[in-house]
This record gives structure tokens, C-alpha cells and sequence, in this order.
């Protein structure tokens, strides 16, 4: 060839330029892929020094919305769409000139297919999780059995028997009653690599057992007003909540070992075998005196997390449950993951990740051993505006890969890898370092599976009292696995405050009735006034649990603890008045209304009973405005949590009344009914205003009734009296071009009640001003069809993200610890940056000290979610599109007759 060019010049310089159009369309392309992948990539903080790099989109390829991945022994990522089949994928390697990931659907028996694109039936898919062990790939289905999809959730093991790798046996190792977003979840190998573990949400029944480590006989345990969720959900979800399992890899033998659990996605071991949950909240509860924020927990074996449904959920102070180890905030907690395997440095390769779909973060907990558990710290690793995340591992070459998707959202995979990965050292082999407590509590959860044996009782009696609270709960379990006939007289021979109620609590769950009254007895030889808070609490649990289970003693008995609480009742700490007033309403204790009226007004919110968390609620609202509005008005408007704990106490509440305690009570409810609270608030407020009218004299029910609020509420009691109307639909994924030729074709006469009902009900209104009202987060619509078309409004909505007003744009400040803050920048004087997070309440400013800020950029991604108008019909679509054109106005041409 050379020869040949060297004969003919215009043969070498045509093939020149040709070579140099190949290199530029080469380059051009790969710089299109870039300038294509670089949004995914942008939108996202990282800690210092890592590197983000997005891999593919399955939504894009219509390959569904990924929500659980795996990788089998060759190191293939294997994945599950939320509602569809199971893909494999090589990934490339870290430093490769090409991204680009394809995936493989794996070929299923059962498999079936209209053509190339279109699916008919899925062999095996619709997964929540995944995991490659013992040669075989388990799956975790979550789903009710239908046309598309036969098998309904449960545990599967899929192998392939004919080496042609494509897995060809499917067999069922157990199936769960429950599915959907509270259905089965995770799937993890123990850290003995000889078992696996399972975690199924609050939705999912628990099976029968082979064994128990946390006793079988499990109830709610709670004697306050129970209020079930006013919107419906969860309400027939009995303890014990979510659960999690060991089995072995076959399936054949099942142990429960923890419950008490909302709604865990996924769990995690750490290097010592210590096994870890990342809990959800419920967002509905914001305000209300028993929310619990989105945790971390540590799962000690036999572990009861006190979830139980509506208002009944356990505080954490309870002796008889385990608490948090971090409480981290509102969220929607998806993923738990352990980096002990990553090429990270030592700081974030001993940490566990935990990942929230609501808001984009990802959060690294460190964790220092104390006592019998740990102390946690926690930071943000990742972030993105929006950041739907869903699943992430640690990959065989050390780097982190991440899903983001679910509800079928737009599904992406993500690799983070650490930029100087080659110079992080070899993982040095872990000495067992265990800390004394965790040690002697792991030998009594050992006792868990005995059977009746004096010894063990003998052995654990002491720990009762154990100054830890985990060694004291494994003892109280423990116990509860003895029959009461080894220990029972020994409880009422014994001295000691603390574990006499340890005791006592667990004896009241054993089923003997009978012995109620000498129990009670027995407690009652405490003096009450000069124990500790603490004791205080375990006392009252005990009683508690006694009398829920056993149900009120007999009046002479009754009048005596009447007595015997008298003296001290009401006390200066909230959670002490929490639990004396409900314990006080239940006997009937005569002076129970009076002593709790007095707190109602002077009742203020503290750290005893407020939980704090790691992020910020304000922190939260414009990365996510879906669910940050709801944050926002709680945060412009803060229920008063301990007057609402007394106000629903009291509605159970049916003697120790006057007209004037009347009156002031019911006045309280209709003060309370402007305060703002999550999709509940209103609800669980009304509900317990309803509560304590049946106990009020039928002549003056209708007096109570008015001065109590009746008026303000919707015919539903759900929500305030506006006149919303939620949309009707079915709605669509709206396309600018379709809508925009419903909207300019229409010929008919609009809705203006219509349209502006469903500016709120799409929440327009919650960050635009029409006419004056409205929020302050985005630009005011009133003039909106002045100088805008048709087309150019519903390119706004339809595609937020194309245009975004500098005058409207949020900022992203980076710090220094590798966490963001995003909001809006309203001032940079002097040394500190002034930032405004919440439209409700703009005025509020938070104040960055401008040493701690790294990097300041604007935020790529529109805070205003898109798909706003698909839960719209065509009708409805249009009315909206009337209401925003004419500016809020009734009399504008828009309304005339066409």
C-alpha cells in the first residue's frame, strides 16, 4: 500500500482525507455521546475525589425501570426491571475509552413474545432483589401472580443445569403473602457465605417459622388512643411490621430473627458480622407527636423495632424495644450497602451507604463499636436534583454502581470509583476486636434456641439490670424463651427497680392473666418518686404492657394505683407526661383530665421526645418539591407535638369532665387545625376530636361539635374545606406536540372552577403565585398568557429542565465535607453565604460560613418535577391550560363561548 501511494499522490491524499473524516466523525460522535451523558453526570455531587460515570439508561432503551442488581461469579451485573424481566450486563472496566454498557435480557422459561420489542409473558423478573450465591441466582419476587407475569412473590432459585448459561430451573424456595411497595425486598448472603438473610416490608405476612429468636407472641402493646392512618393505609398491618429471615440456600429451614420494622428495603453486615437496616419513615405523619424519622438500626439478633400501625407506634424509649442508631430524617430509604470491599479510601471502605429515593443523597455512616452496639457519624457521600435512587453494590473491580428509577420513573447506572483507586492499599486482614459487651451479648442471644433450662435463667437474671441497654433487652428475650415456671417466683423475691419491670414486662406477655393482680402488687413497692427517669419509663412500660394485655384490674385495685401515681403526676418532662396521661385516662384516675388539661397549653416541644436527625428538614424541600412542599408548610407552620400526644389522650378520656374543661378542650382542636403537618395531619386531629364527642353529653354535642371546628373541614374530615378537587383522569404521558394540539383544537367552553381547582390539585400552587397566592419557589403565572404561546407553556411544564431563569435558578453550594446545599442564593455579604430553602417561609435564611464552601453552581436540573400534567385527562388538561393562559381570571376571553 505504501509502494502504491508513494506511485500515486492523489491516492495518498484522498485516503488522508478520508482517514482524517473518519477521526472527525469518530470524534464528533464520541463528543455527542459526552455531551449527552454529561447532564446524567453534572447533576450529581460526589465526595472529593471520586469519580461519577453514567453507564446506561435502561428507560431511554425501554428496557423498564431497573430496581435491584446483582453480579454472578464471572462478574456480570445482572438486574431486574421493577415490573419486567432480568438483564445481564458486562460492564466495562474502569479508565475504558467506552462506556457504553448493553444489556442481555436473560432468556427465561416461560419467556413470551409478540415480536422483537413487545413481551407477552415473563418467565422470571418483577424483582426487588437480587443475589448470586451457591452457583444459582436467588430472586426475590414482589408481586401478585397475573397474565403477564404467573409467579406471585416469593423466594426463588434459579440455576442453569445445561451449562449454556442461561438459567432454565426455577424453583420456589418459599412464597410470602404480600407484595407491592410493602412487599418482599432484599436478599443478602450471611456473613458465614453458608446462608442468606431477607428482609419483607410491613405489607407482607409473616410465615410460619421453624424458630423465633424474637418470641412469637408479639402484639401492639399500647394503650393510647389508637387512630388508625385517616387515609387508609396500613391500617390492617398488625405487629409485627417488617420482618427479617435467615434461611440456609436451599430454603428448607426458616428462622424470624428481627421484626418491628416499617418498611426496610435492604439490609447490610459489617466486617463484624453485625447485620444493619436502613428503615423508612411515613412522610403522611409529619408533625405528629408519633413520626419517626427515617433510621439506621442496629439488628441485634431478636431485635423489636416498635413499628405498629397509625398512632401506636412504640417511642424509642420503651425498654422492651431496641432504638436507632442514627436517626437520619425524612425520606424513602431503598438500599444498604457495606463498602468493606471497596477500592475507597479507609474512610468511606468501612462505612455503609445508605440510599434515599425521595431526595437524591446517599449518605456514608461510619461506625465506632460502643458497648454492645456502635456510635454512628454520617455525611453525605452523593447527591443529585432529582436522583430517584434504587439499588447499588460494590463491584468485583472495587467501585460502586447505583440504580436509579422505580415507579417507573427514568431508570439510569451509575459507577462511582475512587480517581486514585490503584494506590489504595490491600484491605489488611480484620483482628477480632470485638468490645467485651458485644461479646457477652452475642453469648446470651446464644440462648435464644435452648430449650427450658434453669442455667440459662440463672446465667442471664443479672443482665436485667446490665448499665447497656442491649445486653438488657438480649436478657429480657432470653427470658421470654424460658417458660415463666423457672423464673416467675424469682421476679417476686427480686429488689432490683430495673429488673424487676424487665421482668414484670416480660412476664405479662406470657399469657397468665391470673397473676395480674399480685404483678401489679409487685410494682406498686417501688417508690415511684424517688427512682430516675429511666426507671420511671421501665416502670410505666410495665404497667403498660400488664394492663393491654390483661386489661383493667379490678375498681379496688384500680383506686389504689390511682394513688399510688398521684403524687407524681403531671412532672417537667415530656416523655414521663406522655405516658402517665395515657397510663392515668386508662384506670380512670380521677384527677387524669384535670392534671393533663392543665399541660395543654403550656405543653412545649423538646428533646426528649423530638428525635434528632442528620439532614436538616429545611435542607430537603427544593430537592424534591413532590414531597418538599409537604416539608416546607410544616416548617412555615410546626404543630405542636406534645399538645397533640395530650389532646388524643384525652379523647379517650369519659369521666373527670366539666362544661368549662369541655370548653377549653374542644377550642384547642380548632386552634390546632391551622397548624400544617403531613397528608394526615388533618385527619388524625379530626379523628381524635370525633373520639372525645361520643363522650360528651348528647344535648351539647352539637355545641362542642361547632366550637371544635366542624366547619373547616371537608365533608371527607381529611382535609381543610377548599375547593380542590382532585383530577379525575386517566391521565397519560403527556407529549408537547399532543397537548398542544388538544389545547388549540379544542372548540368547547372551559371550566374556570375546573381549571383552578386543578392548579392546586397538581400543585402549581404550591410554588407559583396566581393573583396574588400562591408559594414564591418559581416565577408568577398571573401574566402568563401575555407573553406566552401555547406551545411555549407547555414546553415549561412538559420539559422543565430545557430552560430554567437565572432569576428562578436554584444553587448548589459543594462544602468542604463533601455534602451540598442546595436553595436559593439570597446574599453573599461579609463572610457567610445566605441561602433561602423554603418558599413558605422565604424569609428564613440559612447562613453558610463561605470558608466551608468549596464550589458554588447552578443546578442544572429544574426543581419543578416533570410529568406534572400526567395525571391529567384530555378535558382537564385543557381547563388547566385555560385557567393558566387567562392569569387566574374568570372574565378573560379565554371563558367567552368559541
Amino acid at each position: 500500500m505504501q509502494k502504491l501511494m508513494k506511485k500515486n499522490p492523489c491516492l495518498a491524499f484522498t485516503l488522508a482525507v478520508l482517514m482524517l473524516v473518519s477521526a472527525c466523525q469518530t470524534q464528533e460522535k464520541q463528543d455527542t455521546e459526552q455531551v449527552e451523558l454529561k447532564p446524567k453526570v453534572e447533576k450529581i455531587n460526589v465526595a472529593p475525589d471520586f469519580v461519577v460515570e453514567h453507564l446506561y439508561s435502561p428507560s431511554e432503551n425501554k428496557k423498564g425501570s431497573w430496581v435491584a442488581m446483582t453480579f454472578d461469579d464471572k462478574g456480570r451485573m445482572i438486574t431486574s426491571d421493577q415490573y419486567g424481566s432480568l438483564y445481564r450486563i458486562n460492564v466495562p472496566e474502569i479508565g475504558a475509552d467506552t462506556l457504553t454498557a448493553e444489556p442481555e435480557r436473560l432468556t427465561i422459561p416461560g419467556d413470551e413474545w409478540k415480536d422483537d420489542t413487545t413481551q407477552t409473558k415473563v418467565g422470571m423478573g418483577y424483582a426487588q432483589g437480587l443475589l448470586w450465591a451457591f452457583n444459582s441466582l436467588y430472586v426475590m419476587v414482589n408481586h401478585r401472580g397475573d397474565e403477564k407475569f404467573e409467579k406471585s412473590s416469593g423466594l426463588y432459585r434459579l440455576k442453569d443445569t445445561d451449562n449454556d448459561d442461561q438459567f432454565d430451573e426455577i424453583k420456589l424456595l418459599k412464597s410470602f403473602d404480600g407484595e407491592g411497595e410493602h412487599g418482599p425486598h432484599s436478599i443478602i448472603l450471611a456473613p458465614d457465605g453458608q446462608s442468606i438473610y431477607l428482609v419483607l416490608g410491613n405489607h407482607t405476612d409473616v410465615p410460619e417459622m421453624d424458630s423465633y429468636l424474637l418470641p412469637a407472641n408479639w402484639d401492639e402493646d399500647n394503650i393510647f388512643q389508637l387512630i388508625t392512618d385517616p387515609r387508609g393505609h396500613a391500617n390492617d398491618r398488625m405487629a409485627p411490621g417488617g420482618w427479617i429471615a435467615h434461611t440456609d440456600s436451599l430454603g428448607q429451614h426458616w428462622q424470624l430473627v428481627a421484626a418491628g420494622l416499617r418498611n426496610t428495603f435492604d439490609i447490610a453486615f459489617n466486617d463484624d458480622g453485625e447485620l444493619f437496616a436502613y428503615d423508612s419513615d411515613m412522610e403522611w405523619d409529619f408533625g405528629m407527636p408519633w413520626y419517626r424519622p427515617t433510621r439506621l438500626l442496629h439488628v441485634a439478633k431478636g431485635a423489636d423495632f416498635g413499628w405498629r400501625t397509625g398512632n401506636s407506634k412504640w417511642p424509642t424509649y420503651y425498654p422492651d424495644e431496641l432504638p436507632s442508631l442514627l436517626n437520619i430524617g425524612q425520606g424513602s430509604p431503598t438500599n444498604l450497602v457495606y463498602t468493606g470491599n471497596a477500592r475507597f479510601p479507609d474512610k468511606y471502605r468501612n462505612s455503609l451507604l445508605a440510599f434515599d429515593w425521595s431526595f437524591g443523597i446517599v449518605y456514608a455512616v461510619q461506625l465506632e463499636a460502643d458497648g454492645a452496639t456502635y456510635r454512628a457519624k454520617a455525611e453525605e457521600f452523593l447527591s443529585g436534583t432529582p436522583l430517584p435512587l434504587t439499588d447499588g453494590e460494590i463491584g468485583p473491580d472495587g467501585a460502586l454502581y447505583f440504580l436509579t428509577g422505580g415507579r417507573r420513573l427514568e431508570s439510569d447506572l451509575y459507577r462511582v470509583s475512587y480517581k486514585d483507586q490503584d494506590k489504595v492499599k490491600e484491605k489488611p486482614q480484620r483482628e477480632n476486636d470485638l468490645t467485651e459487651e458485644i461479646v457477652l451479648r452475642r453469648r446470651i442471644e446464644g440462648y435464644f434456641e435452648k430449650g427450658p433450662d434453669t442455667n440459662i435463667v440463672a446465667e442471664v437474671w443479672p443482665y436485667l439490670n446490665h448499665d447497656d441497654r442491649h445486653i438488657r433487652y438480649a436478657a429480657t428475650i432470653a427470658l421470654r424463651h424460658q417458660p415463666i415456671k423457672l423464673w416467675g417466683k424469682r421476679v417476686f423475691r427480686e429488689r432490683n427497680i430495673r429488673t424487676v419491670t424487665n421482668a414484670m414486662t416480660a412476664m405479662a406477655r406470657s399469657g397468665y392473666p391470673q397473676l395480674q393482680s399480685i404483678m401489679l402488687r409487685k410494682l406498686m413497692t417501688i417508690d415511684i418518686n424517688r427512682i430516675s427517669k429511666d426507671n420511671k419509663l421501665g416502670l410505666l412500660r410495665a404497667f403498660e404492657v400488664i394492663l393491654y394485655r390483661m386489661g383493667n384490674p379490678e375498681p379496688d385495685l384500680t383506686n389504689r394505683m390511682a394513688a399510688y401515681f398521684s403524687d407524681a403526676y403531671p412532672t417537667t418532662d415530656n416523655a414521663l407526661n406522655r405516658e402517665f396521661s395515657k397510663l392515668l385516662i386508662q384506670i380512670g384516675a380521677p384527677y387524669a383530665v384535670e392534671r393533663t388539661l392543665s399541660l395543654l397549653d403550656s405543653a412545649k416541644d423538646d428533646s426528649t421526645t423530638m428525635m434528632a436527625t442528620l439532614t436538616s428538614s429545611s435542607d430537603l424541600i427544593l430537592r424534591n418539591p413532590q414531597y418538599g412542599m409537604d416539608i416546607a408548610g410544616m416548617l412555615a407552620k410546626t404543630p405542636p407535638m406534645q399538645q397533640i400526644y395530650l389532646a388524643t389522650a384525652l379523647s379517650k378520656a369519659d369521666t373527670g369532665w366539666t362544661p368549662e374543661s369541655y370548653e377549653h378542650y374542644f377550642k384547642w382542636f380548632y386552634d390546632a387545625f391551622g397548624y400544617k403537618g403531613g397528608n394526615s395531619y388533618i385527619g388524625f386531629i379530626d379523628a381524635a376530636r370525633k373520639l372525645a364527642l361520643k363522650n360528651v353529653p348528647e344535648d351539647q354535642f352539637d355545641h362542642y361539635n361547632t366550637i371544635s371546628g366542624d366547619s373547616l373541614l371537608a365533608a371527607s374530615g381529611k382535609d381543610l374545606l377548599e375547593n380542590i378537587v382532585p383530577p379525575k383522569g386517566p391521565g397519560k404521558a403527556w407529549k408537547v406536540d399532543e397537548a398542544q394540539k388538544a389545547v388549540e383544537g379544542d372548540k368547547g367552553k372551559r371550566n374556570y372552577e375546573q381549571g383552578k381547582s386543578l392548579f392546586a390539585a397538581v400543585r402549581c400552587a404550591s410554588c407559583h403565585m396566581m393573583g396574588g397566592e400562591g408559594g414564591a419557589i418559581g416565577p408568577d403565572l398571573t401574566q402568563l398568557g401575555t407573553r406566552f404561546s401555547v406551545h411555549d407553556m407547555l414546553e415549561a411544564i412538559i420539559e422543565p429542565n430545557k430552560v430554567i431563569s437565572d432569576q428562578y435558578e436554584s444553587k448548589v453550594l459543594v462544602l468542604k465535607d463533601g455534602s451540598s446545599v442546595l436553595g436559593r442564593l439570597i446574599s453573599e455579604e461579609g463572610d457567610v453565604y445566605s441561602v433561602s430553602q423554603n418558599p413558605y417561609a422565604p424569609q428564613v435564611l440559612k447562613e453558610i460560613p463561605k470558608s466551608d464552601v468549596t464550589e458554588i453552581r447552578v443546578a442544572k436540573v429544574s426543581t419543578m418535577p416533570p410529568g406534572s400534567l400526567n395525571v391529567l385527562n384530555e378535558e382537564e388538561l385543557k381547563d388547566l391550560i385555560a385557567y393558566l393562559m387567562a392569569g387566574g381570571n374568570e372574565n378573560n376571553p379565554v371563558y367567552q363561548d368559541k
